[in-house]
C-alpha cells in the first residue's frame, strides 16, 4: 500500500467518529428542543390563569326573612357578583346558604359590625364553593333585624 492510500484510509477512519459525534449532538439538541416545546405548550401556566377574574353581571335576589333566636327575625337581601362570562347564577343555592348560616342566631350578635362582616365572609366562601368560582363577591343589599 502506498503512503497516499494509507493516509486516505486513516483520514476516513478519523472522520467516521466525528460524523457519529455530530449525529449524537444533533439528536440531543432535537430531544432538548422537543422537551422545551412540550413544557412550553403543556406544562407552563398561562399568564391569563394568574389574572384576577373580571366582574360580570350583578344578580340582585329578593330579600328573605330568616328566623332568629328568641322569636326575632332577620330580613336579608343579597346580590351576587358573577365573573365575566358567568352562566346566570340561580339564586336558590345562595338563599339556601343564607338561611343555613343566619338561622337561629342571636339578634344581639348580628348587630355587631365585626360579626356581620365575619358572617359575610363565611357566606362568600360557601357561595364560591356552591357556584364553582363563578360568583366573585356577595353584597348585602338589605339587613333588617326585629
Amino acid at each position: 500500500m502506498s503512503k497516499t492510500k494509507a493516509k486516505a484510509k486513516a483520514d476516513e477512519e478519523d472522520e467516521a467518529p466525528a460524523g457519529g459525534k455530530k449525529k449524537l449532538i444533533i439528536i440531543v439538541l432535537v430531544v432538548v428542543l422537543v422537551a422545551a416545546a412540550a413544557w412550553w405548550f403543556l406544562l407552563r401556566t398561562p399568564a391569563d390563569a394568574k389574572a384576577e377574574p373580571k366582574p360580570g353581571e350583578v344578580i340582585a335576589l329578593e330579600p328573605i326573612q330568616v328566623n332568629l333566636a328568641d322569636g326575632h327575625y332577620l330580613s336579608i337581601g343579597i346580590a351576587l357578583q358573577e365573573v365575566e362570562g358567568g352562566h346566570g347564577a340561580d339564586g336558590s343555592k345562595a338563599l339556601d346558604a343564607v338561611i343555613g348560616l343566619y338561622s337561629g342566631r342571636d339578634v344581639n350578635e348580628l348587630v355587631k359590625p365585626e360579626v356581620r362582616e365575619e358572617l359575610k365572609k363565611e357566606l362568600k366562601k360557601e357561595i364560591d364553593h356552591l357556584y364553582h368560582h363563578e360568583v366573585m363577591d356577595v353584597y348585602l343589599t338589605s339587613f333588617v333585624t326585629q
